[in-house]
């Protein structure tokens, strides 16, 4: 089933028409002529065939169980006084989902949920397709993110690896493509789809919280060491170049050791100035 455009005319023009047949079966019975009586049945036959579309709004209309258009544009019209009109609206709507337990890649328990923003598009689709286009979008926005959460780690532990809380706009795409491949059948079109609530479920939250404390612990610390051994090798260079002083290997790396229990220390160091030998 695929939308088509149904036939339609201006309403004001048939308004126009409707007070001529009026005056015409009024006159005809006047003049004591049944034929007064075609005009008359046509007038009252065309006064359902008017219809006010509102902005963003349509009409499904069928003929007897057969469907036979949309009207899409808002307005005032005339169509075929014998169709059943369907309203639909076209705006757009937002669907916040429960928030949901389920497990992601590693299989930790998460608790995940996510911000829809969808609008109808096809109304044929969405009427006859499916038995309930809103029930249908939101049962297949919780598949898509069941499915969306299971394939995706809470967070990653590698780097260039893409998780549910380091690459936000990935995982957005990827929801949106995969509820809009869920919901072509109903004419729906999902124009944003993004998490919006995202925790570990309470009986793992202490444990994954310690556990991030420590990798933020350790990468700290990496970095410090990286930067401390950048300090120590340009300070060696420096006293070379600039022939300060001439150090054998043996006190290169005393030195390296101190300079680097200096920087790298958590605590305050203290330092011991050697003032000389006392023997000769």
């Amino acid at each position: 089933m695929e939308e088509k455009r149904a036939w339609k005319v201006n309403g004001f023009l048939m308004l126009l028409l409707e007070p001529i047949l009026l005056f015409s079966s009024i006159y005809l019975f006047s003049a004591e002529q049944l034929i007064g009586l075609i005009p008359f049945l046509l007038f009252i036959l065309c006064v359902p065939g008017f219809v006010l579309i509102q902005p963003n709004e349509a009409r499904v209309l069928t003929f007897f169980g057969r469907y036979v258009g949309t009207i899409r544009e808002d307005g005032f019209f005339w169509t075929n006084p014998f169709v059943a009109r369907k309203k639909i609206s076209l705006r757009v709507r937002n669907f916040h989902s429960d928030k949901i337990k389920v497990n992601d890649a590693d299989g930790n328990p998460i608790i995940i949920g996510a911000v829809i923003v969808w609008r109808v598009v096809d109304s044929a689709k969405a009427i006859f397709d499916v038995e309930n286009f809103s029930a249908f979008v939101d049962v297949q926005s919780e598949t898509a993110i069941r499915a969306l959460a299971s394939r995706f780690p809470y967070d990653s532990h590698e780097d260039g690896n893409p998780s549910l809380r380091g690459a936000p706009e990935e995982v957005a795409e990827t929801l949106r493509n995969e509820l809009q491949e869920r919901l072509e059948i109903a004419g729906v079109e999902v124009l944003e789809a993004r998490i919006s609530h995202l925790a570990y479920a309470p009986e793992i939250a202490q444990s994954m919280l310690r556990r991030q404390q420590a990798q933020a612990v350790i990468a700290a610390r990496q970095q410090i060491v990286e930067g401390a051994m950048g300090m120590v090798q340009m300070a060696l260079v420096h006293l070379e170049e600039q022939g300060v002083v001439e150090l054998d290997e043996e006190r290169k790396a005393a030195m390296v050791n101190n300079l680097l229990v200096a920087l790298v220390s958590e605590g305050e160091t203290t330092p011991v100035i050697n003032t000389g030998s006392l023997y000769t």
